[in-house]
């Protein structure tokens, strides 16, 4: 029953309960109409930059970008090929071709919708805030270096995978760029600084774009010697971007690595399974990451399982469509939401904005310039990095969280966004609780005063433990019982301030106490909460042949240790 909670259309029916008037439809269509237009170069970049033909940016955002909204439980959330899927993609298709890219997209998106049936859509928020800017810094960088090739005309050949030899390769061919593509590279840089300060209206990556587009198809006209590397020309063999809606064709029928399909088998999809799951990994953080900026930016709120569903259903589909994976995109939400987006209907109609634009003006996207988008995903990478706020962490953060950014930053850079990730996250874990075992205290109260004015026996051991007691807080509260004078005939141990007892700190009380009661000494336990005395009684540590006795305040310790004390005293 509770996966019935999910509900399809959440989003969407939630507005419509809210009352969907007529100027509500007008302002998603104008802000749709607005996300569609800056979402076609960029999708055509963001495919180029994965190693693909740009084609397959455009059908990830007609196709995911039309059903994660509908089926979603974000309002504002648009979907599409993103930045942070490049450093995945790229090696995906070198090894696999487009047939392994569309391949790993289903098979992601069957995770992402066991995740979100799995109501693991809160787990998301508990990936450490280091963690998350360290790796989109470091994916930030990749992207940043993929583009030199393009925006400097270099002839490196076949780029490696990773990124020291790339380096070297780029270095290499530094002797083969061209005048050409760095001047329209850097003006189309500069018209992307320049546009917002005199036309606000437009967006300033449609303005400048479409601008350096038409310049160079007069330079061309002018001066037939000059050809610029253009869409057209880099992908020839697809005659650019073909015009037409997605086609229809299953995932593993597109070419391999070597031009023909592959054949579908369990290899084959176990060799593509480390990447389906890197891509549900980050889809779901950035997707999740995006709805909640969304959130914040509206004061609404969106539903994560709901929406890990929809996205997984919408990969899905894409995959059949020739579609790369789909994620919720931080830059294309916000501008939704500042062009006026009211419901989902926003990012659906971005989605038949690219469409309408895939049917209609297919000749003329093909003659984007190459080196002009090498530009628009380097100031893709700049936003992408925020270094602001890393500067900002660097100057307050805690030096453990700078090691967590800087662990992900550098395995990011240097391996993948998966192993950065993980060791990322492993490492702030550890940090933590290291963190938490330090507030984890214990204290002796022998020779003080008690709580009740009364000072304590000289033969009874007092000691007070506060903090939640676990496997990494173990030594650092219990190690001192460990030396106990041979002097003291009692011990009270005052558990007040422990919420949480874990197995290993069990495992090692329970030693503790047994040897405390070979040396015949009493044991008293005072002030044990419901989760720890439960514990204690399912571990018989609390029973009447076990020589511990669990009271409620150190009045009741007091008065047990005097009665137990009076024989010995007689004797």
């Amino acid at each position: 029953m509770r996966l019935v909670r999910l509900r399809p259309f959440h989003a969407l029916r939630e507005r419509w309960a809210e009352g969907y008037s007529r100027r509500d439809a007008l302002a998603d269509l104008l802000a749709g109409v607005t996300v569609g237009l800056v979402a076609v170069p960029l999708s055509m970049a963001l495919a180029v930059a994965s190693g693909v033909a740009p084609r397959h940016g455009l059908y990830t955002a007609v196709v995911a970008g039309f059903l994660t909204p509908l089926f979603g439980g974000s309002r504002f959330q648009v979907t599409g090929p993103t930045a942070a899927f490049v450093v995945i993609l790229a090696p995906i298709a070198s090894r696999h071709g487009m047939a392994g890219l569309t391949v790993a997209a289903g098979m992601a998106g069957l995770l992402l919708i066991v995740m979100g049936l799995a109501r693991m859509g809160r787990v998301i928020q508990f990936v450490p805030y280091p963690v998350t800017t360290g790796f989109t810094a470091g994916i930030a960088l990749v992207i940043a270096t993929l583009q030199i090739k393009d925006f400097f005309g270099l002839q490196p050949g076949s780029l490696p995978d990773h990124f020291v030899p790339r380096l070297g390769a780029l270095w290499s061919a530094r002797g083969t760029g061209s005048a050409t593509e760095w001047a329209i590279g850097g003006i189309t840089l500069f018209l992307f600084w320049l546009w917002p300060k005199l036309l606000r209206r437009v967006p300033a990556l449609l303005g400048a774009l479409v601008t350096v587009t038409v310049g160079v198809g007069v330079l061309q006209s002018v001066w037939p010697d000059f050809q610029p590397a253009t869409v057209a020309t880099r992908f020839a063999a697809t005659g650019g971007v073909p015009a037409g809606a997605p086609p229809w064709v299953l995932p593993w029928a597109w070419a391999g690595p070597d031009g023909n399909p592959p054949a579908l088998s369990f290899a084959y999809i176990e060799s593509l399974l480390p990447a389906a799951l890197a891509i549900a990994l980050l889809g779901a953080i950035e997707s999740l990451l995006s709805a909640v900026v969304a959130d914040g930016m509206t004061r609404t709120r969106h539903d994560p399982d709901a929406e890990l569903v929809a996205l997984g259903q919408g990969n899905i589909v894409a995959a059949f469509f020739g579609g790369l994976p789909a994620t919720g995109a931080f830059a294309r939400t916000a501008a939704g939401i500042r062009a006026g987006a009211r419901s989902p209907l926003a990012a659906m109609t971005h989605a038949l904005t690219v469409l309408a634009v895939l049917l209609l003006c297919a000749p003329w996207i093909s003659r984007l310039p190459m080196a002009a988008m090498s530009a628009l995903l380097l100031v893709v990478a700049y936003h992408m990095s925020e270094i602001r706020r890393v500067r900002y962490l660097w100057r307050v953060a805690p030096r453990s969280d700078l090691l967590v950014l800087v662990a992900c930053f550098l395995l990011t850079v240097l391996f993948d966004m998966v192993i950065g990730v993980s060791v990322g996250i492993v490492l702030a874990a550890l940090l933590f609780l290291r963190r938490m075992a330090g507030q984890t205290r214990g204290r002796s109260l022998s020779h003080g005063v008690a709580a009740t004015g009364r000072v304590w026996p000289r033969d009874v051991f007092v000691y007070e433990i506060a903090g939640p007691l676990f496997f990494g807080a173990v030594e650092n509260a219990l190690g001192a019982l460990r030396a106990i004078h041979q002097e003291m005939r009692s011990v009270v141990l005052i558990l007040t301030e422990v919420p949480h007892l874990d197995a290993t700190a069990l495992v090692a009380l329970e030693s503790a106490l047994m040897d405390l009661r070979q040396a015949d000494r009493t044991v008293v336990l005072v002030g044990a909460g419901p989760q720890p005395l439960r514990l204690l009684k399912r571990a018989g540590l609390l029973e009447g042949n076990a020589g511990v006795e669990a009271v409620t305040t150190i009045e009741d310790a007091l008065a047990l240790v005097d009665r137990r004390r009076q024989p010995r005293l007689v004797k």
